[in-house]
């Protein structure tokens, strides 16, 4: 098990938190050269690689999409697009090239794929964009025994979240509580994707809290 992030007592404190020894690589998913690093140093610690959880991701400031700034336009795209498809990239070529080769690589998308936000430009257009880096290497790795597939998480309870239980920002406008699930569903439905075998591929998988506004008219 590899655990890659850009903070390093992060990791730690996960790797604890787990059975079994965890190798931890400090990577910022957005530089290209820290990519290389961390795939050397999968290669380097096991000779092969089996999955990829494409996880890393950030929010922007809510802004429409006028006052969207630059900076945080591309702060979104580096990190939750180019640094998805900098991993895919390299994982794609350690499964393509290693003795049995394949693998599978499960990108985290959102509800934010299919469904908007108000005042999430940036977020909502990198989460259609993985739709499509999902399919693309879905098609490209057949050949080669990769398999793809996206799951699209809504309202699991995180540190990034914990904000929508006092009040999210609706499509009318209005301000409203949001109901949570707990993360761990999401990651009982990443282990069931994962421990498929290479001839079956769940290609998109929706895990959400019921009663969040999604389905419907909310």
């Amino acid at each position: 098990l590899v655990l890659a992030g850009r903070r390093g007592d992060a990791l730690d404190r996960v790797a604890a938190e787990l059975p079994g020894e965890s190798l931890c690589v400090p990577t910022d998913v957005s530089d290209p050269h820290a990519v290389e690093a961390l795939f050397a140093a999968i290669g380097a610690r096991f000779g092969r690689l089996d999955l990829l959880f494409n996880n890393a991701g950030i929010f922007t400031p809510a802004a429409t999409v006028d006052e969207v700034s630059v900076e945080d336009w591309l702060a979104s795209v580096n990190v939750n697009l180019t640094g998805a498809f900098l991993c895919t990239r390299a994982a794609f070529g350690m499964m393509r090239r290693q003795a049995p080769r394949g693998g599978r690589i499960i990108n985290n998308g959102s509800i934010a794929a299919y469904a908007p936000r108000p005042m999430s430009a940036p977020y909502s257009a990198t989460k259609h964009a993985i739709t499509g880096l999902t399919r693309a290497t879905a098609l490209d790795g057949r050949p080669f025994d990769i398999a793809c597939g996206q799951i699209d998480v809504g309202n699991a309870e995180t540190e990034m979240t914990q904000s929508f239980g006092q009040g999210a920002r609706q499509a009318d406008g209005s301000i409203r509580p949001e109901p949570y699930m707990e993360a761990a569903h999401v990651a009982e439905a990443v282990v069931y994707m994962a421990g498929l075998p290479l001839s079956a591929n769940v290609l998109f998988m929706t895990v959400m809290a019921t009663g969040m506004p999604f389905v419907g008219r909310g």
